[in-house]
């Protein structure tokens, strides 16, 4: 026989006695009779219901948050000739200098890129943060949630706060659309029958006009829609209303190349959209992907194609970045948190219908955080394309007046990796502008997602 060797817990871990952990053993077999003698000298545990003791997870705060212009991702665009690496660096130095930040405090800087590839791969999270003077010490993640990514890369960041194992984080995002084209990093989705075939894959835009023909959105809905969302943009510029969060992206001079979203068309009226041809016909009746729209939702007799480049996001180059922290952590360096992140969720949707994501998550976020509606004084829909919006909208009986108030994606633009967190930002900026108190964020995703955030002021 081999005898039995118990020691209390605490001998192990390292554990004061005073803790209460010698009420607790860990017995090893060497034998029956010596294992009894020696439990016989060790106090039996105290008696519970089987549930480790609650214990309150920590808060979240924003304390800062900056964005860049967007500039137009072409080669003509303002931002062309500056990489990823250089709108993210920038982003990450102005958080840094804004906020007087010792960088050796900041646990983890993660960042959303959609098209991690080439100049832009490599976890530029990583690459960025050590450009941008943060030192040896702070590591950095990239991650990929398509549309969503800048969002979500603030909600990794802020989970790491609210899991008690980071104090300090930054989360954003950045793309450079006119260096790194959409779609530059391939995927299986698109050319993979075994995937492709049986989830009714199609393109956005087929999608998007899918969303129109479903739910009954003409061509003049989702064109006054995009007017609306010129105007807000151009009079939340001309208003200053960005000032507070916006830095201008400086070449190697220090002379500022954009201060100012370059995507923006305030003279968008009516007549001059309707002079636009539908983006999507000849992809979807020549490329068959009416076709499988059609399979994937046989109550459609034929899709309705209403959106083009006035009605739909626009591409451009942008970064940005968000700071995150502990209520202790933003005492110890004598910053007044500007924001809480009070609840946030993901959700996978209807793939064929593709970007209605933002109405399933916020369901089940509403749900999760004990919340309706009624009780979010602002929402920040992506305007990935004006049907998501209307469709939002719609499924929830909304007032326009409170979504999307100065503007989206339609009027300046969708870096695809970065507009999660711009948006976050410009909720932040509005609910102070106001004096109110609590704003949704949601994007919709490509592959059928939805992410969505809630944040409170403080």
């Amino acid at each position: 026989m081999v005898p039995a060797l118990s020691v209390p817990l605490y001998h192990l871990a390292g554990m004061p006695a005073s803790r209460g952990a010698s009420a607790y053993c860990i017995s090893l077999r060497f034998g029956g009779a010596f294992r009894r003698r020696i439990l016989s000298c060790c106090p039996a545990p105290p008696a519970h219901d089987g549930r480790r003791p609650e214990t309150k997870m920590p808060d979240a705060f924003i304390y800062d948050h900056v964005r860049s212009p967007r500039g137009r991702g072409k080669t003509d665009g303002a931002l062309h000739e500056v990489t990823a690496l250089d709108l993210a660096s920038q982003m990450l130095a102005a958080i840094r200098e804004r906020n007087a930040l010792d960088p050796a405090l900041v646990d983890d800087v993660v960042l959303g890129c959609v098209d991690p590839v080439g100049e832009a791969g490599g976890d530029i999270a990583r690459a960025a943060a050590l450009r941008a003077g943060y030192g040896q010490s702070v590591p950095g993640v990239q991650i990929n949630r398509f549309c969503a990514s800048g969002l979500d890369a603030v909600n990794f960041a802020a989970a790491q706060v609210m899991s008690g194992q980071h104090g300090l984080t930054v989360g954003g995002g950045v793309e450079s659309m006119s260096r790194i084209g959409i779609g530059a990093s391939g995927g299986a989705w698109p050319v993979d029958p075994s995937i492709a075939i049986p989830s009714y894959f199609m393109p956005q835009g087929i999608s998007a006009d899918l969303i129109a023909t479903k739910y009954g959105f003409s061509r003049d809905e989702v064109d006054a829609y995009a007017v609306e969302s010129q105007k807000r943009a151009a009079a939340a510029w001309d208003e200053g209303r960005f000032d507070k969060s916006v830095v201008p992206v400086k070449d190697v001079n220090g002379l500022t190349i954009l201060a100012r979203d370059e995507h923006l068309r305030p003279g968008t009226t009516m007549q001059t959209l309707a002079q636009l041809q539908p983006s999507f016909v000849q992809m979807g009746e020549m490329g068959g992907f009416d076709a499988v729209a059609i399979q994937a939702h046989p109550e459609i007799e034929a899709v309705n194609h209403v959106h083009h480049a006035g009605n739909s996001s626009g591409i451009v180059d942008g970064a940005a970045a968000v700071l995150i922290g502990s209520k202790d952590v933003g005492a110890a360096i004598g910053k007044t948190p500007r924001a809480r992140i009070r609840a946030f969720a993901n959700i996978g949707s209807e793939p064929a219908m593709m970007l209605t994501g933002p109405v399933d998550v916020t369901h089940k976020l509403m749900k999760q955080a004990g919340m309706t509606l009624g009780d979010i004084d602002l929402i920040e829909v992506n305007e990935a394309f004006a049907a998501v919006v209307l469709r939002y909208l719609q499924a929830f009986d909304l007032d326009p007046a409170k979504v999307n108030v100065n503007g989206g994606a339609i009027a300046m633009g969708h870096p695809l990796g970065a507009t999660g967190a711009m948006l976050l930002g410009i909720a932040i900026d509005e609910l102070e502008r106001r004096g109110l108190g609590t704003a949704l964020i949601t994007l919709c995703i490509g592959a059928g997602m939805g992410t969505a955030t809630i944040i409170e002021r403080v």
